[in-house]
């Protein structure tokens, strides 16, 4: 069966990236490695203790949030559509001795539910940044996330917010900030071909071709709602873990924001429930 041309272009662009994100100027791993793995300020401050929980984290890349979950007790399954980057997740996982409690499956996200037969579901659904662009079916995304959250189970997703990914530094206003790039409501891929890297600014990519797709914060949340889970909470935040744009300032917890006053969200997080059996007494 052929596979269509986003899958193929996005797949071969982000194998090329993970050993560009090895690089300890892109993705540090010193803490991972002494057994101290941490996630962004954002998703420490709302997901709670994952200690004998079981985990499912799509579009994981190399592993390095997966790992940390499981270095904090979760049996943790990791999927990506990267060769590259699954071999490396495996290859993390034999090495700081988490092979027992992290497996690593390579599926594109739609393909999720046959790549892990898991009938009981899991505990909780991880999905964290950058991960909602690279889809174009969103609705269809919240299905395979609803299929494998179980009864009292959750989605925790943490994400660039759509109303600041119209913007672009390509685009920059007289200010130097970044000035209209798409629009919100955009609808068709976004066909880019682009050489950069958004954590190593020290290589130039061979496979610059990428499909981006917009998805407004109410399509996101419509989706997950219509595939039977119930939304617990809804975050904008004025931060993000990235630099965003080049005029965001880094601040002493390592997150990026606006340098003079938080103009609009830069990121958004939520936890998506899927309701257990009531309990009585």
């Amino acid at each position: 069966m052929n596979e269509p041309d986003w899958l193929q272009a996005n797949r071969a662009n982000w194998d090329e990236r993970v050993d560009a994100h090895l690089d300890p100027r892109a993705y540090d791993l010193t803490a991972l490695r002494a057994g101290r793995g941490r996630l962004h300020p954002i998703e420490e401050g709302e997901l709670g203790p994952v200690a004998g929980k079981r985990v499912l984290h799509l579009q994981c890349h190399f592993g390095a949030d997966t790992l940390t979950l499981a270095q904090r007790g979760a049996e943790v399954v990791g999927l990506d559509f990267s060769p590259r980057a699954i071999a490396v997740a495996r290859e993390l996982a034999a090495e700081l001795g988490l092979a027992g409690r992290a497996r690593f499956v390579e599926a594109n996200v739609y393909d999720a539910p046959a790549a892990i037969p898991e009938p009981q579901g899991f505990d909780l659904v991880f999905v964290t940044w950058g991960a909602l662009c690279w889809l174009p079916d969103v609705a269809r995304w919240a299905q395979v996330v609803a299929w494998f959250v179980k009864p009292g189970g959750a989605l925790y997703l943490a994400e660039g917010h759509p109303a600041a990914l119209v913007l672009d530094d390509e685009t920059p206003c007289g200010d130097g900030r970044p000035g209209f790039y798409v629009p919100y409501f955009l609808g068709e891929a976004l066909i880019l071909d682009q050489g950069c890297d958004y954590a190593n600014p020290h290589v130039s990519l061979r496979n610059t071709r990428q499909h981006q797709f917009m998805h407004p914060l109410g399509e996101v949340v419509t989706g997950l709602l219509r595939a039977g889970l119930a939304l617990e909470f809804l975050h904008e935040h004025a931060v993000v873990p990235w630099r965003m744009f080049t005029c965001l300032a880094k601040g002493a917890d390592g997150l990026f924001r606006w340098p003079d006053r938080p103009w609009l969200p830069l990121a958004f997080s939520l936890r998506a429930a899927r309701p257990g059996p009531l309990l009585r007494a």
